[in-house]
């Protein structure tokens, strides 16, 4: 009885206490609320530390307002708050996401040691290239590995024991925090959520100081951090099947019968030199280049390949011509050598092999670079010859010349006697374009030009010069060879040439925008292509073409027919010349914009995003169909019954 009257009489009789006790448990939720945001501040500060490897430059992230680091901070809060009102207990929020942020924190730093790259969602999904550091990592660094291990064993032990022991310890939250808890974090992290879609423009994205630069990664993640940059990759984790994609719309792409095979003495060598930031410099408007610094590669040109890029990302041209796909189908910045070649993919290697020659693949530069290695094993090449295992090579400046490649690859041609395709990167043509680069620059350039800007176009200028001396060398050689050899030369994109560009009038900024009028389009992405025979000279009015179709016209020249490089191929370049993913151009050299943004595309084109998905991403319905060396190659397990 006097437990019921205590019950009855208590609450009645003190409306102070009631009063002064809410007062209390207010104070004491903003007190608890904002331990969370202490501990939130503590996490991404080391979340920075650790990825930028440097206490200043964390320090200098959270001190710039122009940085989304208290954005960050706003949003793990909420992430805490969340958890911990599903779950019922304070701070346990913290307990379960500081080792999901510490481990990729972590995990990015030591890869940014060998790849030079920060962590990507899709190292996750495909973890190999990861798992491909630790052999080195613990040759390298044995002690470094050995640390790893026992950090590791001793973490997820002191991660086990703390979960308990939080579940045992922590204090419980009432219903009503619980529920205001989870009514204010929700909708806030529900609508951030909203505008995190880099693709469409956000004004209040953009007021939070979070500006997807997809473009370049490495900015991307020192300006807004490696959790916010590492979400803003997570739609590049999964590509998305195109509206349609099954089985029976693979089966349903006619394909041309495959010739016969062709005999060895009539198979031709092929040469391909991807040709690093490969420009026509005398298309600078108000400057004069003497002589001309291109001569052979003006009087053997073929036509011009349209780069998907500028400035720069060199691998995503070298994807297109290698794999005859297109970019226009993958998600905005994304580079698929780092995210997406993680499985044997079909590649002008696979085919040549097929044909029964030897494919490889050289690059004066260390192998770990655009992720090679991996990528050219998955493409089939039977060599990688990398800066680690070719003979030391004159420099040009700080790069490998591309005179001392050139002998390079004619000594390694010498050497064999089976036909043989090599595709060759050079490294000379790379900026920056110091104006001390070379003893001595032949090429006068003359206009009106900041002294600065003349010394940085001399020096290129000057570059474009030995390449083009290089390529009459091998070309040279190829004619005195008993078999006939196919070169195929293409810039990658047009040079970083900074303020020249706009010193001379040829575009208002120093970089091209993705967008624009076709002409301007055209000027800004135009590079040099030569496909040539020692045999019949060049190949004539190609015109403008996308890098994958670089592959069908390698093949073309070669004399091999072959179901997708030159019969799925063909047919789409009859049909369309540049596929861009922001600008299509027919044959007759009319421009569609925003041609991937209408509510459907011809049909050709839908079958050609369906093959490409269908290889790099889906159940390889077309395989045996389309690319039959490739399945011999890299053939398929059988499926589990």
């Amino acid at each position: 009885m006097a437990s019921f009257e205590t019950a009855v009489t208590v609450p009645s009789a003190s409306p102070a206490l009631a009063l002064d006790g809410g007062r209390s448990g207010l104070s004491s939720e903003l007190k608890s609320i904002g331990f969370s945001a202490l501990l939130s501040l503590a996490l991404i500060f080391v979340v920075e530390w650790i990825t930028r490897n440097s206490l200043s430059e964390a320090v200098a992230f959270f001190l710039d307002p122009a940085r989304p680091a208290w954005t960050t901070v706003s949003v793990f809060l909420l992430l805490f708050l969340a958890i911990d009102a599903l779950l019922g207990r304070e701070e346990y929020g913290f307990v379960l996401l500081t080792p999901l942020a510490l481990v990729p924190a972590f995990i990015s730093r030591q890869k940014q040691i060998f790849l030079s790259d920060p962590l990507y969602p899709t190292d996750f999904l495909f973890g190999r290239q990861v798992m491909e550091l630790m052999p080195v990592l613990v040759r390298d660094r044995p002690m470094t590995a050995a640390g790893i291990a026992v950090g590791l064993v001793l973490s997820i032990l002191g991660l086990a024991w703390l979960i308990r022991h939080a579940w045992r310890r922590f204090p419980l939250l009432g219903r009503r925090q619980r529920l205001a808890r989870l009514a204010v974090a929700l909708p806030l992290l529900g609508s951030f959520y909203h505008i995190m879609d880099y693709n469409h423009f956000s004004w209040i994205r953009d007021r939070l100081q979070v500006i997807p630069i997809m473009w370049d990664q490495t900015e991307n993640y020192r300006h807004n951090g490696f959790a916010m940059a590492f979400a803003l990759n997570l739609p590049m984790a999964n590509v998305a099947a195109p509206a349609g994609y099954m089985q029976n719309a693979i089966d349903a792409i006619p394909v041309k019968p495959g010739a016969a095979a062709t005999a060895w003495h009539d198979k031709p060598d092929v040469i391909v030199l991807m040709s690093e930031s490969l420009f026509d410099p005398t298309r600078l408007p108000n400057v004069t280049l003497s002589p001309d610094p291109m001569p052979t590669i003006r009087a053997m040109q073929s036509g011009h390949v349209f780069s998907p890029e500028f400035g720069g990302m060199t691998a995503n041209v070298e994807f297109e011509a290698l794999t005859g796909f297109s970019n226009a189908f993958l998600p905005y910045g994304s580079i698929p050598y780092q995210q997406y070649i993680r499985n044997p993919i079909p590649s002008l290697a696979t085919f040549f092999r097929g044909e029964g020659y030897t494919s490889r693949a050289v690059h004066p530069f260390q192998k770990w670079f655009w992720n090679r290695s991996a990528v050219y094993k998955s493409f089939g090449f039977e060599q990688f010859r990398s800066e680690e295992n070719l003979p030391p090579m004159e420099k040009r400046g700080i790069f490998a010349s591309d005179e001392s490649l050139t002998k390079e690859i004619m000594r390694q041609a010498e050497e064999l006697d089976q036909p043989f395709f090599f595709f060759t990167v050079t490294l000379q043509g790379h900026g920056p374009y110091e104006a001390n680069r070379y003893a001595q620059n032949t090429i006068a350039v003359e206009g009106d030009l900041p002294e600065a800007d003349r010394a940085a176009l001399a020096t290129y200028a000057q570059g474009v010069k030995e390449a083009d001396d290089s390529l009459k060398m091998l070309m040279d050689w190829a004619k005195t060879r008993e078999r006939e050899t196919i070169i195929v030369l293409f810039g990658d994109h047009l040079p970083p040439l900074n303020t020249v560009y706009t010193s001379t009038g040829f575009m208002p900024d120093v970089t091209a925008p993705r967008k624009g009028a076709l002409p301007d389009m055209m000027r800004q992405h135009e590079t040099p292509l030569i496909v040539w025979s020692s045999k019949t000279g060049p190949v004539k009015d190609i015109g403008t073409i996308s890098p994958a179709y670089l592959s069908y016209q390698i093949v073309k020249a070669s004399g091999f027919e072959h179901p997708y490089y030159t019969g799925f191929l063909g047919n789409l370049f009859d049909r369309y010349r540049v596929l861009d993913r922001y600008m299509l151009v027919n044959a007759a050299g009319k421009g569609t914009p925003g041609w991937l943004q209408k509510p459907s595309v011809p049909p050709l084109l839908r079958d050609y995003r369906f093959l490409q998905h269908d290889m790099m991403f889906g159940q390889r319905y077309g395989t045996d169909r389309f690319f039959a060396t490739h399945d011999e190659l890299f053939p398929q397990p059988e499926p589990v019954l």
